[in-house]
């Protein structure tokens, strides 16, 4: 019998942000990894003390701390987890990091490395562990997984990590993502005060997401050739900017600010928009872009980082930073109804090639590598 240890310490049963993310990505696992992998392997989750986490064919091992506050979680994983640990065969670090006095064969996922690509966006000290510690557990680990061929690219470039090393595990996304009956995405409009036609924005509100090109374009756009938007996220980090944008423009009418959408809303958000736009420079994936698509949204994104990855041949993606690129594509999607109807069949198709049964039948390939006994431990 093999046993597989997955640290899943940022693993959340609160409503929130933290139930996105690298959260849902570690659900998933959960969910899909006893289907796929062989019938003799067990699988052990390790959790924060109070997580009350069952899953199907999922060993649960609470940790003696309540991990929810990033010390308490560091602490854990740095000074106790080590040595109660259970006799694993493999250790899988969830996300970015694995116990310095770690001893047995390892796995670690990385998401992006945004606290190198954007390392303002981080206390000093946060930027200083995660890149440290990261780069130690990526040279010591036997395999490492990716989730996008833009995070491998990063792995290599900025850690020198070696690129036969890197699996590339894409996301999926949730079955609750689909084309919903017309009667239902009425009602939502209806009665959350939305119009007929509007465009949407999911995301939390910070720099590296460029709403403010986006408000740019959007402003240069005369009122009869542009659609209310709808920026809907948390405030980020310095998201001041933002909002400036909006007043110096006017713009308090024309743009609303619904703050956290709670996932179990997000279908009919994007189901009720006639066009999901992501304008952002840098994610390790693009999950709402791949969401939005399932929905049979339209979508225009930028072309740069992961995000033409999940979006392949579907919609628009347009460079970044190019204003009138964005005031040439919002005008194309007020006016051309046959390039949203394109786009909704391209999104729709584009979307059926991620699942969260791939994404762990990759993860199990890369246990098996890892597994291989002709690799010597690091």
């Amino acid at each position: 019998m093999v046993h597989i240890g997955i640290n899943a310490h940022l693993l959340s049963n609160k409503p929130g942000y933290r139930t996105a993310g690298i959260h849902n990505v570690l659900h998933q696992l959960l969910v899909h990894l006893p289907e796929v992998a062989p019938a003799d392997w067990h699988f052990t989750a390790m959790v924060g003390r109070g997580n009350p986490a069952v899953y199907e064919g999922i060993e649960i091992q609470q940790a003696s701390l309540d991990t929810t506050p990033a010390s308490k979680r560091i602490l854990w994983e740095q000074a106790i987890q080590p040595f109660a640990l259970d006799s694993f065969d493999l250790y899988h670090a969830g996300a970015f990091v694995a116990p310095v006095l770690l001893n047995k064969p390892m796995v670690v996922t990385v998401y992006d490395l945004t606290f190198m690509r954007y390392p303002q966006r981080l206390t000093a000290g946060r930027r200083l562990y995660l890149r440290t510690f990261t780069e130690m557990t990526c040279k010591r680990a036997r395999r490492i997984l990716a989730i996008s061929e833009s995070t491998k690219h990063d792995l290599v470039e900025l850690l020198g990590v070696p690129a036969e090393k890197v699996d590339v595990t894409p996301l999926g996304y949730d079955d609750i993502y689909q084309p919903l009956p017309e009667d239902a995405v009425t009602r939502f409009r209806a009665e959350n005060n939305l119009p007929e036609r509007f465009w949407l924005y999911l995301g939390t509100l910070e720099p590296r997401k460029n709403l403010v090109t986006l408000i740019e374009a959007y402003a240069q756009l005369p009122a009869n050739e542009r659609l209310p938007l709808v920026l809907a996220g948390g405030k980020g980090w310095m998201s001041e900017p933002i909002f400036e944008a909006i007043a110096r423009h006017g713009l308090e009418d024309t743009i609303a600010l619904p703050g956290f959408i709670p996932t179990e809303a997000l279908p009919l958000w994007y189901n009720s928009a006639e066009c999901f736009i992501f304008p952002s420079v840098f994610e390790g994936f693009g999950l709402p872009v791949l969401e939005a698509m399932a929905c049979g949204t339209p979508i225009i994104t930028s072309n740069v980082s992961s995000l033409p990855e999940v979006a392949g041949e579907a919609g628009m993606t347009l460079p970044p930073h190019e204003l009138d690129a964005w005031v040439s594509g919002l005008r194309q999607a007020f006016h051309d109804e046959s390039w949203r109807n394109e786009a909704r069949e391209a999104g729709l198709v584009q979307a059926k090639k991620f699942n969260w049964d791939t994404t762990a039948r990759l993860t199990v390939a890369s246990y098996e590598r890892a597994l291989e006994v002709s690799l010597p431990l690091p």
